[in-house]
């Protein structure tokens, strides 16, 4: 950290800020300028946190030098994280980006195997579905929990697909863990220390998604509870971030997000480009975007019925219209790879 002393502070002031960070087993650098002081301290931040040096006295600013997310960083683990599951599918480094598929919430076995069987015809590895639906109104929709993961497993098992599910109460997890491959914390979620905690003493990869208005510091924050739990499956989610405009879009997706977490961490990420946009004709060039600036997977809603699904039908695709976007997404990915 670097301490930046206020303009005018004491030699008492300096020193007992000197002598705090001392006390706590900081190795100190000392530098008194002609308009500010400024205190160099090397040591363990989870001892002394800036906010405790801020409240001394004539103390102006404390500077981070390394990010706080020490486990999720590239700094602690400079390769890529490779999450392999038990069918041999891996979702990190430079495999071949995983596609999540299904529908904003589970609704009968019938239409969700329909939507599988597409996923599974078209390469798809995953199936998703919700069985706990977080609402803003009581009055929506809010998914029919264990049947619903029922059946999303079920469809799983006949198709070979890996399964996808949010949870949103830790009370849920073991059961939750009876029926899905990977767990899935939602945006309204991503600060829910309890959850993060909970999912992070669990054996099952998690999907963490970008919180409606997280920055990518506290997005990386939130991965890093879960890490610290002894969880170190991680996968991270783009799904698009509230702004003042929409209009066109539901939320606007950070595109560069991206980028910049792949290179402050080495966990996995993917996008959704279903949240991300809210529209459906926007997935595509979406979905391709979140390709070409690296992302490790693709998570999109896929519906047999979109006109009559109980939550979220505007930005799911029917089934023939995923199959075309699937085509589309793999040319452009073997025009990446020269395969042409």
């Amino acid at each position: 950290m670097i301490i930046i002393m206020e303009q005018g502070a004491t030699e008492a002031q300096a020193q007992k800020v000197l002598d705090f960070l001392q006390s706590h087993g900081f190795d100190v650098r000392y530098k008194k300028g002609e308009i500010y002081t400024v205190i160099d301290a090397i040591g363990d931040k989870t001892t002394v946190t800036p906010d405790r040096l801020s409240a001394l006295d004539g103390v102006k600013e404390v500077k981070i030098i390394r990010e706080p997310f020490r486990l999720a960083s590239r700094d602690r683990n400079p390769e890529d994280t490779v999450i392999e599951f038990s069918n041999g599918v891996k979702v990190g480094g430079k495999n071949k980006p995983v596609m999540i598929v299904g529908p904003c919430s589970v609704e009968d076995y019938d239409g969700l195997l329909q939507v599988a069987q597409a996923a599974k015809e078209m390469g798809c590895e995953f199936l998703r579905g919700g069985a706990f639906k977080p609402r803003t109104s009581p009055y929506d929709f809010q998914g029919y929990g264990e049947k619903a993961l029922q059946y999303l497993r079920q469809a799983a098992d006949e198709t070979g697909l890996l399964t996808v599910s949010e949870v949103m109460d830790a009370s849920d997890l073991d059961m939750m863990c009876d029926y899905v491959d990977v767990l899935q914390v939602g945006a309204r979620n991503v600060q829910n220390f309890k959850l993060l905690h909970a999912v992070g003493k669990s054996n099952k990869p998690v999907i963490l998604k970008r919180g409606l208005s997280s920055t990518i510091r506290e997005f990386l924050l939130a991965a890093e509870h879960i890490l610290y739990n002894g969880n170190p499956n991680v996968i991270l989610c783009e799904r698009g971030i509230r702004s003042f405009d929409n209009a066109f879009t539901r939320n606007v997706m950070d595109i560069a997000s991206i980028p910049v977490i792949k290179k402050l961490s080495h966990l996995p990420i993917i996008v959704d480009p279903s949240h991300g946009t809210g529209q459906r004709y926007l997935i595509e060039p979406m979905a391709k975007a979140g390709l070409i600036v690296g992302a490790n997977g693709i998570m999109m809603e896929v519906h047999h019925d979109p006109e009559n699904a109980l939550s979220d039908g505007k930005q799911s695709l029917p089934i023939p219209m995923f199959k075309e976007v699937m085509k589309n997404i793999y040319e452009l990915e073997n025009k990446c790879l020269g395969q042409e």
